[in-house]
């Protein structure tokens, strides 16, 4: 063999080696586990008193120019944004050191050598992952909810630093070390009152799937004369939403005169705060009043690993929370508390998330529930998928033509102004999880849609980085989980089933273009026949995200009227779907 193919020979062997090297390394440095000292890198460590265990999860960096409130509170879909970086720790000790180089991935700015000079202020936040090992076999790394209900910035037991100052210049980063010497308390659960009690109930179902025991709660609101009216029994008001503290919106002290007014950005309206506690009251005095509707009244408490709540339906990646939820915590409720417990007595309301689940029950659980009100409902047609179609469209951060492509708009205000893209709230997800763990809306989706992967995981339903589409995974949602086409799919089998009990509200100005795919289901619903769905989709003029069918108030006092609201238009409709012989007077005291 000639010395020239001996040294072509060694040559390869030499690169081999060297691109396996930079492999490994630049693994281990997006992992969070290159200790290796840089002089363009923050590093992270953690006292050895907080955990004595190796930890996994998502380590955040975050990057301010202001400290009015601390820059984990700062992270936002718009301008107004904060910085973030994100790397995954996997089995950290309290004896390594991470660091944040310009690798890590970033949100608005995508690398740290792109960061303006100046001065700032940095904290880290370390969110914690617990190992499931699922009934399907799968082993998964995720946030279990601790109370908090699936906020990354306020879970008990996370920890992060104090901000403190840092110095950037030239896209060189300080020499310092940030350390995570803060730890987010336990939260404190609501006791019992007369009307409010509390239901927390373990889920065979849930349980089984996970490999651990899990958990369903209620805040249950009792009817006024409850206790008195031994005999009566009671249909079940159930207000789906975001994971609830406690009973939201029933206060029975005054408002308080001391209060100080506090401004809402969201809704451009001063003294919001006495609003929210005003009507609270007011809430509670018809709810004792002698002419409000008797019912019992529940916020239902689903969190699971991926967000605040499950969805309340059954997906791959979750497990069979809409099982759960229709077959074990409402039984179980309406059993300790005197509920009718038939499916026309049990009626589902809520708004966004609360919406496309109260229109998700009602359609994939036809004979158990007897209506639902379901206001600006998260997309129930993925034609319109805010603005994405996603069986038609090739990407969905671009609309593309041949000689260039515009950004796809993901937020807006009443008037069309935008000030968020698709790929901005996409890429804040990923900054704060991989694989779909950033507890954030769009990974929920995916969560709840998508089938898993060969890990475990929910399938992107989109390239997260590039928007490209995947088609087989759009499918998958359109058969299982587009609420429109199953409607429209499955309308001969249930359409008896779902006659009266459907009714839509959006406002035309929906943030979120929610409204595009209430236009396409109301065709849907409109063309049905052999029955009529003989029901309600209704708009609001100029409206934002939250409207619920009031035209007489604005967004931000109707979206604290969902139980006045819904509750009446229940009991006004209920004769419509009652079997006949129901009991529709003992309850009307």
């Amino acid at each position: 063999m000639s010395k020239t193919i001996y040294r072509f020979i060694a040559v390869g062997i030499f690169l081999f080696m060297l691109i396996t090297f930079l492999a490994c390394s630049n693994s281990e440095k997006k992992n969070g586990r290159n200790n290796t000292n840089s002089s363009n890198a923050i590093q992270i460590s953690y006292p050895k008193d907080h955990y004595d265990e190796v930890l996994n999860g998502r380590l955040i960096l975050l990057i301010t120019d202001q400290i009015e409130t601390e820059p984990r509170f700062q992270l936002r879909d718009d301008s107004k944004t904060c910085q973030a970086f994100g790397i995954d720790v996997n089995e950290w000790s309290s004896g390594n050191i991470l660091q944040f180089d310009e690798d890590a991935f970033g949100y608005p700015i995508l690398s740290m050598k792109d960061l303006p000079s100046g001065e700032y202020f940095a904290q880290a936040l370390f969110h914690k992952y617990e190992i499931f090992n699922r009934a399907d076999g799968k082993l998964v790394k995720l946030p279990m909810d601790r109370g908090e209900g699936q906020q990354w910035n306020k879970a008990p037991g996370n920890l992060y630093s104090i901000p403190q100052k840092v110095n950037i210049k030239n896209g060189q980063l300080p020499q310092i070390e940030i350390k995570l010497e803060q730890i987010i308390p336990s939260i404190s659960q609501p006791a019992d009152t007369k009307y409010v009690k509390h239901i927390k109930l373990k889920s065979k179902l849930l349980s089984d799937f996970w490999g651990r025991d899990m958990y369903l709660g209620a805040h249950v609101l009792l009817p006024e004369g409850w206790d008195e009216n031994l005999d009566v029994k009671y249909p079940l008001a159930i207000f789906h939403g975001h994971f609830p503290s406690d009973f939201g919106g029933f206060r029975p002290n005054p408002p308080d005169p001391n209060l100080k007014p506090e401004y809402s950005e969201r809704f451009k309206v001063d003294g919001y705060n006495k609003f929210v506690q005003e009507e609270a009251h007011d809430f509670y005095k018809q709810w004792t009043g002698s002419d409000f509707p008797r019912v019992i009244a529940i916020e239902i408490q689903h969190p699971t690993p991926y967000y605040d709540d499950s969805y309340a339906v059954n997906s791959e990646a979750q497990g069979p929370y809409g099982d759960a939820l229709t077959y074990e915590l409402i039984p179980h409720i309406e059993k300790e508390f005197r509920g009718i417990g038939e499916g026309w007595s049990r009626f589902v309301y809520g708004g966004s998330t609360g919406g496309w689940e109260a229109l998700a029950v009602q359609v994939k659980y036809p004979k158990e529930y007897g209506m639902c009100f379901a206001a600006c409902p998260d997309p129930i047609d993925f034609r319109a998928y805010c603005l994405v179609d996603i069986y038609k469209d090739e990407n969905a951060y671009y609309k593309e033509g041949t000689f260039r492509k515009t950004l796809v708009a993901g937020h807006r205000d009443y008037l069309g102004n935008v000030d968020a893209t698709l790929k901005d709230m996409n890429y804040r997800e990923l900054v704060l999880g991989s694989r779909g763990r950033s507890g954030q809306q769009w990974d929920i989706w995916e969560a709840t849609y998508s089938p898993i992967d060969k890990d475990g995981y929910p399938k992107r339903i989109w390239n997260r980085l590039t928007g490209e589409i995947d088609k087989e995974v759009a499918s998958y949602w359109k058969e299982n989980y587009d609420l429109a086409y199953i409607l429209k799919r499955d309308w001969a089998k249930h359409g008896k089933d779902w006659e009266h009990k459907i009714h839509l509200y959006c406002g035309d100005m929906d943030n979120y273009y929610l409204n595009n795919a209430v236009y396409l289901a109301e065709e849907i619903l409109s063309e049905t026949s052999a029955p009529f769905y003989n029901g309600e989709v209704d708009y609001g003029d100029r409206a934002e995200h939250c409207w619920n069918g009031d035209h007489e108030n604005g967004n931000h006092i109707s979206r604290l009227r969902y139980n006045k609201m819904f509750i009446k238009k229940y009991t006004e409709k209920v004769g419509l779907i009652a079997p006949k012989g129901a009991d529709l007077k003992s309850w009307r005291y």
